[in-house]
């Protein structure tokens, strides 16, 4: 068998000049993850199915300037604070601060995803860490996108011999600071990323979610999913409960919400995800609290993805293990605020098996 093997390579270059690489992961089972500087974005990641043949299983773009208009966050590694924050604002210490109102589900404007020049639209400084990881770092600096404190970010991408990707996410502030670092891939485990994947079984380890105003904003409340189209604590296809009558579903035109994970402490398996046509299997394993399912209700079909194809509406889903939503403004949240002398860390595993 093939050793493991990481490689770097130009992938263009910024507007300003600046240089982006790409860093080629490859496990001695001939899976393959490549991820670039800018945005420390995972652009592809390649997995064989049930008959051995490779596939690249996210959407995206095969050059840079299609990341350079990435609307949908393809692949993002996400900061300060991903996720919604109501209004754009919070108050931290006793001072209120404001940040963009870059989204409006239900035409109610929020803070999305670390803003206009949130970490996914910043170039991060690369490295081969070692034979299996990449190494990236980035200097938020003080009142970036309104946010306090210059935070120091690490990403690191490691893909194991065991068929795992894994993500890590570290951070420091000099300042308190809110901090939610999120990994934003859509996935499509069937390979054709023009396939819906609404015939995707999901398994979430969750017994309760947060319910949202029509804003998409967590009320407070934590919701039982029993009973509920939420409730995936037993396998179900994505696309057989996405349209029932259910005011949730209303809300985000499908399912775009956080499940709340049991407080195990610790890494552990949150969710799992299996394609029955190909026989991929995607698990997440994670120390968060939290996790965010998103069946790209959203995406419209006009902008063209990997090999010209225009990715439309249910073609992938995201799972992304965070803190809770809006957890500034909500006391009763986990608390997502990061002060000095702390480290903020978040482990996200992406195992790949078949069935």
């Amino acid at each position: 068998m093939a050793a493991s093997t990481v490689t770097t390579a130009p992938f263009g270059n910024l507007p300003d000049g600046r240089q982006v690489r790409i860093f080629t992961l490859t496990n001695k089972n001939g899976l393959t993850a490549r991820i670039i500087e800018y945005g420390a974005i995972l652009v592809a990641m390649e997995t064989p199915d049930r008959d051995g043949i490779l596939a690249d299983l996210t959407h995206g773009f095969d050059t840079l300037a299609g990341w350079l208009a990435n609307g949908p966050y393809f692949g993002a590694s996400i900061g300060r604070f991903g996720n919604r924050i109501k209004d754009g604002k919070f108050s931290l210490d006793g001072k209120e601060y404001a940040l963009a109102t870059n989204n409006a589900p239900g035409g109610i404007p929020c803070h999305l995803h670390g803003g206009n020049v949130g970490f996914d639209k910043v170039l991060w400084a690369g490295d081969v860490k070692d034979e299996r990881s990449v190494e990236l770092l980035y200097l938020s600096k003080d009142g970036e996108e309104g946010y306090p404190g210059n935070l120091r970010a690490k990403i690191i991408y490691t893909l194991t011999d065991q068929d795992e990707l894994i993500w890590e996410a570290e951070a420091v502030s000099d300042a308190a600071t809110p901090v939610n670092l999120v990994h934003h891939t859509y996935w499509n485990l069937s390979g054709d990323p023009a396939t819906s994947i609404l015939d995707h079984q999901l398994t979430l380890d969750a017994a309760q979610y947060l319910p949202t105003d029509p804003g998409l904003i967590p009320t407070g409340e934590i919701a039982a999913v029993a009973g509920t189209p939420m409730d995936f604590t037993t396998p179900h296809a994505i696309g057989e409960r996405i349209e029932a009558d259910f005011e949730a579903l209303k809300y985000g035109a499908g399912y775009d919400h956080c499940w709340v994970l049991p407080d195990a402490g610790g890494i552990r398996l949150a969710a799992r995800v299996t394609d029955p046509k190909s026989g991929r299997v995607l698990e997440i394993l994670t120390d968060q609290p939290a996790i965010q399912f998103y069946a790209a209700n959203f995406l419209d079909g006009v902008t063209a993805g990997k090999l010209g194809i225009a990715y439309a509406r249910r073609t992938a889903l995201c799972l992304e293990t965070e803190g809770f939503p809006d957890a500034p403004n909500q006391p009763a949240f986990p608390s997502a605020v990061l002060r000095p002398g702390q480290t903020y860390r978040h482990t996200l595993i992406h195992r790949f098996v078949l069935e």
